[in-house]
């Protein structure tokens, strides 16, 4: 996986904790460095986790896998692609915001905002030329990046552009499973 296609793939694991962290913003009544500091390290450390958890599963059982890595790699970008589109056109406007940065509230919403971070994980095991340290460590660091800037943009601008965020995030990864299947298939 190269650098433009790992930049990708951490900008739309990312939009999810983008869009909580926007969220976040709105319901602040000051944003201060320190609460956007607070949102980027809870997402950006399950983010960087939670593929790391992923690859050790993923490579446990490769080698019962590895004649359909690529469409396992496929399906599974596929469906957290489609499903973070699909949950991005469903939700209402009005969704309540939350301003709490405690560890019960932030833990939920780090873990369920990094669930598609773990299955991205377990295809890391089955491509080959990806460094995972690097790429787990780049993902987190984009994700750190642009939370901080989500829960900026949220209290500066509202929810406004929330669900176009996640519709992008969701379809970055569903173009990437194409790329990756088209390759392994020798379509390119």
């Amino acid at each position: 996986m190269g650098l433009v296609e790992l930049f990708l793939l951490a900008v739309g694991l990312s939009m999810d904790a983008f869009a909580v962290s926007v969220c976040k913003g709105l319901a602040m009544e000051r944003c201060s460095l320190r609460n956007a500091a607070i949102c980027g390290l809870w997402f950006g450390g399950f983010q960087a986790l939670m593929p790391t958890i992923g690859y050790f599963l993923g490579y446990r059982f490769r080698e019962y896998i590895t004649a359909v890595d690529h469409w396992i790699a496929f399906a599974l970008l596929l469906l957290i692609g489609g499903n973070m589109v699909r949950e991005a056109v469903g939700k209402g406007e009005d969704e309540e915001a939350d301003d709490s940065l405690d560890v019960k509230t932030m833990l939920l919403l780090a873990i369920a905002t990094s669930i598609d971070a773990l299955a991205v994980g377990v295809t890391f095991a089955f491509l080959p030329d990806t460094n995972v340290p690097a790429a787990v460590l780049f993902i987190g660091t984009v994700t750190f990046a642009l939370s901080m800037i989500g829960v900026k943009v949220g209290n500066a601008f509202g929810s406004k552009y929330k669900a176009r965020a996640e519709i992008l995030g969701g379809v970055i990864l569903i173009l990437l499973g194409i790329k990756i299947l088209v390759e392994h298939l020798g379509l390119i």
